[in-house]
C-alpha cells in the first residue's frame, strides 16, 4: 500500500493511492497514519481489505498539499557516511560502525513544501536518502531477519544539510542538521511488502533541473537490516520512528570549487525507485 496525509499542515486527513493512481479517503477507517495504526495489523488489514473492494471513496487531487506521511513522529535517527561513493567523494574513511545522529522530528514537513535556508546559511546542502519507518517497538533486535520484520515501510526523505554549522562551528552535528524544514519526508509511506529488496532501488535528486546524485542503495555501507538491528542496540526504536539511512555520491560538498551550495530560489527535486518524488522552492528563512 501507498499510505499519505494530506491536507494543510497540522490538519491532514489519511488517504491511500491505489494501483490506478487514484487518490482515496482513509479518514472513516482510520484517525491517521501514525505509530498505532501502524503497529496494529488488523487495522492495516482493514484498509487493504477496503482497498481491494473498491470502496474507498476518491479524493479531487488537485491543488491538495500532501503532508508527511506519518504523524507524530517520535525520532528521526539518521545514519552519515552510508554509502561507499559519498565517503570516498568527502575524503573520509569508511566507517567501521553506522555513524548514528538525530535530527528532531519537528524538522520534517511534506515532500513539497518549502525548504528554508537558514539566516546566515552560506553551505546549505542536498541530500536524497530512503528512509526507514518502523512498524514494531525494536529492541536488542539479533538478526536481520529480525530487523526487517520490525520494519512498516519505506520513503524518500531529504535531509538536508548546513555543512558550516555541522563542521565548521564545534559540537556535534545537531547545528547543521536541525534547522527548521530540513527534514522533508514523503510522498507516501509504501508497505515493506511492496519493497521486496531495499538494497535495490535507484536514488536521484536535480538541483534546478540538472542531475547531481544518481545512485543506488546496494552501494550503502551498512545495509536497511544492519541498520536497524545495529541501532536497536542503542535506543528503543518505537512505531513512527524514522531511520534516514545515509545519502549517495553528488552532495554539494564533495564537488570542486566553487562547491554549488543551495541558495534561495534554487529548485530540489529527488525520488527514489517506487516511493515517489518530491520537489522543494527554497527561500530565505
Amino acid at each position: 500500500m501507498k499510505l499519505l496525509r494530506v491536507g494543510p499542515p497540522g490538519a491532514e486527513r489519511p488517504a491511500l493511492l491505489d494501483q490506478d493512481g487514484t487518490l482515496r479517503d482513509l479518514s472513516a477507517l482510520v484517525d491517521d497514519i501514525d505509530g498505532s495504526l501502524l503497529a496494529d495489523a488488523s487495522a492495516l488489514d482493514r484498509v487493504r481489505a477496503a482497498a481491494g473492494a473498491g470502496v474507498l471513496p476518491a479524493l479531487d487531487a488537485t491543488g491538495l498539499r500532501v503532508g508527511p506521511p506519518v504523524a507524530r513522529i517520535g525520532k528521526v535517527v539518521c545514519i552519515g557516511l552510508n554509502y561507499h561513493g559519498h565517503a570516498a567523494e568527502t575524503g573520509q574513511a569508511t566507517p567501521a560502525e553506522p555513524v548514528v545522529f538525530l535530527k528532531a522530528a519537528d524538522t520534517v514537513v511534506g515532500p513539497d513544501d518549502t525548504v528554508l535556508v537558514p539566516r546566515g546559511s552560506v553551505k546549505t546542502d542536498w541530500e536524497v536518502e530512503l528512509a526507514i519507518v518502523i512498524g514494531r517497538t525494536a529492541r536488542y533486535l539479533e538478526t536481520d531477519e529480525e530487523a526487517l520484520a520490525h520494519v512498516a515501510g519505506y520513503a524518500v526523505a531529504h535531509d538536508v544539510s548546513e555543512r558550516e554549522f555541522q563542521i565548521e562551528r564545534g559540537g556535534t552535528w545537531d547545528k547543521g542538521k536541525n534547522c527548521e524544514t530540513f527534514n522533508p519526508l514523503g510522498p507516501w509511506l509504501v508497505t515493506a511488502d511492496e519493497v521486496p529488496d531495499p538494497q535495490a532501488l535507484g536514488l536521484r535528486l536535480w538541483v534546478n533541473g540538472e542531475l547531481k546524485q544518481d545512485g543506488r542503495t546496494s552501494d550503502q555501507i551498512f545495509p536497511v537490516a544492519e541498520v536497524v538491528r545495529y541501532v536497536s542496540r542503542f535506543m528503543t526504536l518505537y512505531p513512527g520512528d524514522v531511520i534516514n539511512t545515509g545519502t549517495p555520491a553528488g552532495v554539494a560538498m564533495g564537488q570542486p570549487e566553487p562547491k554549488p551550495y543551495l541558495r534561495p530560489g534554487d529548485v530540489v527535486e529527488l525520488e527514489v525507485d517506487g516511493l515517489g518524488r518530491q520537489r522543494q522552492e527554497l527561500k530565505s528563512a
